[in-house]
């Protein structure tokens, strides 16, 4: 018996491929197909099964690809309806993989098709939990999700997953392990653990949600307290998932297309595509094309694309670092934006070779911004991150407005004034600053190394600690 988690790290998802004998199944797949083939291949097994846990919100999964690569039938448990063809199962059908059993448990509360399954193995002893959604480690899926969709209140989501966990998950033995669909990072829950498995026994031990006293009116009120809006993308992967969409070596191939300087200005001027540059924040505030934004590769890249461009079918084009371009498609597409156009062959280097234009962003170090302070009046610091962050430590006088919220936040801006921006480490800050740049804001400054170097050079005054599990609701 083979059980693999398969985590990908950028949207803190993991994907499951399970293997007994020559049959093999997959769970809860990523876009891109070819691992999950071809790491059937390499063992001599055919996957035989699809399964998807629900309609995901924060990713597309790769179930009608890796379904019409394979033969293999999708199934989703009861209330799913997906436009495709997929087997609906019932609650308590199972399913032979070589000599395992996968045993179907119907737990809606995340959404209504939500659907958790145990791994029987040979002897008839129940080994593992794939709980998708449902439970995490250290949380449970959020319930507000899928309010919309089927015209519930999240209080009656929260109480039908209260139920779900209570009379699916709860009764089983506390040595399975449980393997979810998400771990800390993803905007699924409020409170994921780092840790991408444990045993349920610990679970009922230490998640807040499975405390056996608890009440319903409990559970339902801690899990809905402190939630924020979930990302505008979300909405329209779950209308992905359940309606289909263009086939990935189709969007890999569009968005790989190589342009020269001369043939990327032009296919820029023609079109309403964003200039989308992948570089690192502080290399891409050195030099790069104007009104292009920055949303670098190496941090949490596809979750504040989302967050960000707002058109899941705006067209994309890419300057990024030699060799990254496939990457940055591939990365694009697990959140459904499908219409990257091609990327700027050679980079800004070449951009630069051919004499265009460039702009950059003016950068100044934590020591710098203690003298600009000492020296003048009432200088303008923004703080670019997340509410809950600041109001537990941040430099004093310096006013939060979260890069999450940017549009709202950038109404209290004046373009004629000088601000001087820093979220925790410089990554979400260049973001802001490139967007409100190619918007008319010529006056941002950069703080190299945002809090972190603020708080590390011991020359400035920021507020007391405060620990964010102590926050009030109203000021998440």
């Amino acid at each position: 018996m083979i059980i693999e988690q398969i985590y990908t790290g950028c949207l803190a998802q993991g994907a499951y491929y399970i293997q007994s004998g020559n049959e093999a199944a997959i769970i809860d797949p990523l876009r891109e197909t070819k691992p999950y083939i071809e790491k059937a291949a390499a063992s001599d097994a055919t996957i035989k099964y699809i399964f998807e846990t629900h309609f995901h919100a924060d990713f597309v999964s790769g179930h009608i690809d890796l379904a019409k690569q394979t033969g293999a039938p999708i199934i989703y448990g009861p209330d799913a309806n997906p436009t495709f063809k997929a087997q609906i199962a019932k609650d308590g059908d199972t399913y032979k993989i070589g000599d395992l059993t996968i045993k179907v448990l119907h737990t809606p509360g995340h959404t209504m098709e939500s659907t958790s399954y145990l791994l029987i193995d040979k002897h008839g002893n129940e080994t593992a939990l794939f709980s998708g959604d449902t439970l995490f480690i250290g949380d449970v899926g959020r319930p507000d999700l899928a309010q919309k969709a089927v015209h519930m209140t999240q209080e009656e989501l929260a109480a039908m997953l209260f139920d779900s966990l209570r009379q699916k998950i709860m009764p089983l033995n506390d040595d399975i392990i449980v393997y979810p669909a998400h771990g800390a990072g993803s905007a699924c829950g409020k409170n994921m653990s780092k840790e991408t498995t444990d045993t349920l026994g610990h679970q009922k031990k230490t998640n807040y949600a499975l405390r056996a006293d608890m009440t319903k009116s409990e559970f339902i009120k801690e899990v809905t307290n402190g939630l924020t809006p979930p990302p505008a993308y979300f909405p329209l992967n779950v209308k992905m998932n359940r309606e289909g969409y263009d086939a990935f070596e189709h969007v890999l191939k569009k968005g790989t297309q190589a342009l020269d300087p001369k043939a990327f200005e032009i296919l820029a001027n023609e079109t309403n595509a964003i200039l989308l540059d992948t570089r690192e924040a502080q290399v891409f505030g050195q030099a790069f094309i104007p009104n292009s934004i920055n949303i670098g590769i190496d941090g949490n890249f596809a979750p504040w694309v989302g967050a960000l461009i707002p058109d899941i079918k705006q067209e994309i084009l890419i300057i990024a670092e030699k060799g990254r371009e496939e990457e940055i498609v591939t990365r694009l597409a697990r959140v459904g934006y499908d219409n990257a156009i091609g990327y700027l062959s050679g980079g800004i280097e070449a951009w630069m070779s051919d004499g265009k234009e460039i702009d950059k962003v003016e950068v100044i170090t934590s020591a710098e911004l203690a003298l600009k302070i000492e020296v003048e009046n009432g200088i303008n610091i923004l703080d670019v991150r997340k509410k809950s962050e600041y109001y537990a430590e941040h430099l004093l006088d310096a006013e939060n407005i979260p890069l999450d919220y940017l549009n709202e936040g950038m109404n209290k801006l004046d373009k004629n004034k000088t601000y001087y921006v820093h979220c925790a480490g410089g990554y979400r800050s260049m973001i802001f600053n490139s967007i409100l740049r190619a918007r008319g804001f010529n006056q941002l400054v950069d703080i190299k190394g945002g809090y972190n170097a603020i708080k590390e050079s011991g020359k400035l005054e920021v507020s007391p600690y405060v620990c964010p599990s102590t926050m009030k609701t109203e000021k998440l």
